[in-house]
C-alpha cells in the first residue's frame, strides 16, 4: 500500500484539514499548559528534511516540532553538506549531480519515517517548474510519507494561517478574503499565493485576488481549482485590479508578492512593470477601508515595502501568530502522516 503523501491541500478534503487544525489546535494548548512537551509520538523516529533553499521559520518549526514529540530531525542540503542529487528519469548522468532520486529517496525511507522537502522553483521556465518535479520524485520513489516544506506550493504556510484566521474569526465561512499581490524588488515565487487561494476557497471565504495587470493572475491549475472549491459551497472568486474596491469590507488582508507568469524568468522584463505599482503596499488608507479587517503575511517580508510599519505592528496584524502556528499545525501533520490518528478532546 503506497503511503500518503502532503504534497497540496488540492489532494486533500476540507474535512480532513479541518480534523488537523483541531488537533493543531490540541496540541497548542497542550504546549501552553506544558503538556505537550516530552510527547513520545515519535520516539525512535527520525524525519529527513531536505533544503534545497534557505530557511528561517520552516527549519525552526519543524525541526523544533520533532523533538517536542520525541524524535529526531535529520537536516540535509543537497550539493552542501549532501549530494547533489538528479531528478529527471531516464538521463545519462554525467553532469554535477552524483546520485538519482530513485536511490535517495528509497535509501532515506529506510533511516526515517518520513522525508519533507523545499525546493524552489528554477525560474527559468514555469512549464518545467509548475511541474514540481523535485517533490514528486521523491513522492513517486520514497516508501514513506513526503510532507511539502515549499515547492510551487507552501501548503503547511496556509493551514498555520486558516488556524490563525479560525482563532480569530471564529468561522472562515463567508468571510471576505483578500489575496493581494505587492511589490518586491525582484522575482518571487507564486507558492504562497496558490496556497492562500486554494485554502481559503477550500475553508468557506469569499475570495477576491488583486493584482496589478492580468499578467500576475496565478496558473490556472489553482486558479480553476479554487472556483471549483468556492462553488461547492456557494461562495465567490472574484479578480479585481481596482484597490479600493478589493479592500472594501474586507476581513482578513494577505499580502504576498510573486511573479507574472508570462515573464516568467524574463526578468528584466518584467522589472518596469512591477516597478510601476509600488503603491500596492498595504497601508492604512487601504486597511481603514476593510471591515475591521486582519492583516498578514507569511513572512519573511520587507517592512515598508510590502506593508507599512503602522499596519504591520498594528493589532490587527497576525504575522507572528501566523508563524507560530506553523509549529503546531506541522506537528498535527507529521502525526497524521505517521498513522497517528487524532487527538482525544478534553473538555474544559
Amino acid at each position: 500500500m503506497s503511503p500518503r503523501h502532503f504534497l497540496s491541500t488540492l489532494d486533500w478534503s476540507r474535512p480532513e484539514l479541518e480534523s488537523v487544525l483541531a488537533d493543531a489546535s490540541q496540541l497548542k494548548a497542550n504546549r501552553a499548559n506544558r503538556d505537550g512537551l516530552g510527547s513520545t509520538d515519535f520516539a525512535g523516529k527520525s524525519i529527513a528534511l531536505v533544503f534545497f533553499n534557505p530557511s528561517l521559520r520552516t527549519r525552526t518549526s519543524f525541526e523544533v516540532g520533532v523533538f517536542e514529540m520525541g524524535g529526531h530531525a535529520v537536516v540535509l542540503e543537497p550539493g552542501k553538506g549532501a549530494w547533489p542529487i538528479e531528478y529527471r528519469d531516464g538521463v545519462v548522468m554525467d553532469g554535477e549531480a552524483e546520485e538519482h532520486v530513485a536511490e535517495v529517496a528509497r535509501v532515506l525511507s529506510r533511516y526515517c519515517s518520513i522525508i519533507a522537502v523545499r525546493a524552489f522553483p528554477k525560474f527559468q521556465r514555469w512549464q518545467d517548474d509548475r511541474e514540481d518535479l523535485t517533490i514528486r520524485q521523491f513522492a513517486k520513489y520514497a516508501t514513506v510519507p513526503v510532507l511539502n516544506m515549499e515547492t510551487i506550493t507552501h501548503p503547511c504556510q496556509e493551514l498555520a494561517l486558516m488556524l490563525t484566521l479560525k482563532e480569530k474569526l471564529g468561522t472562515t465561512d463567508g468571510k471576505k478574503f483578500l489575496l493581494t499581490w505587492t511589490y518586491h524588488p525582484r522575482p518571487l515565487n507564486t507558492a504562497v499565493a496558490n496556497s492562500a487561494l486554494i485554502a481559503a476557497a477550500k475553508f468557506g471565504f469569499n475570495v477576491t485576488l488583486l493584482c496589478p495587470t492580468p499578467d500576475y493572475v496565478l496558473d490556472p491549475r489553482y486558479m480553476d481549482a479554487a472556483q471549483a472549491f468556492a462553488k461547492e459551497q456557494g461562495r465567490s472568486i472574484t479578480i479585481t485590479h481596482d484597490i479600493d474596491e478589493a479592500y472594501s469590507d474586507a476581513h482578513i488582508v494577505y499580502a504576498k508578492s510573486w511573479g507574472a507568469l508570462p515573464y516568467f524568468g524574463r526578468w528584466e522584463a518584467e522589472k518596469p512593470i512591477r516597478d510601476a505599482y509600488k503603491h500596492f503596499i498595504v497601508d492604512e488608507r487601504k486597511m481603514a477601508l476593510t471591515d475591521n479587517g486582519y492583516f498578514s503575511h507569511c513572512l519573511p517580508m520587507r517592512r515598508n515595502v510590502k506593508a507599512t510599519d503602522a499596519v504591520t505592528s498594528s493589532p490587527q496584524s497576525l504575522v507572528i501568530e501566523e508563524a507560530e502556528n506553523r509549529l503546531h499545525v506541522q506537528k498535527a501533520m507529521l502525526r497524521r502522516l505517521s498513522g497517528l490518528g487524532e487527538i482525544d478532546r478534553v473538555s474544559p
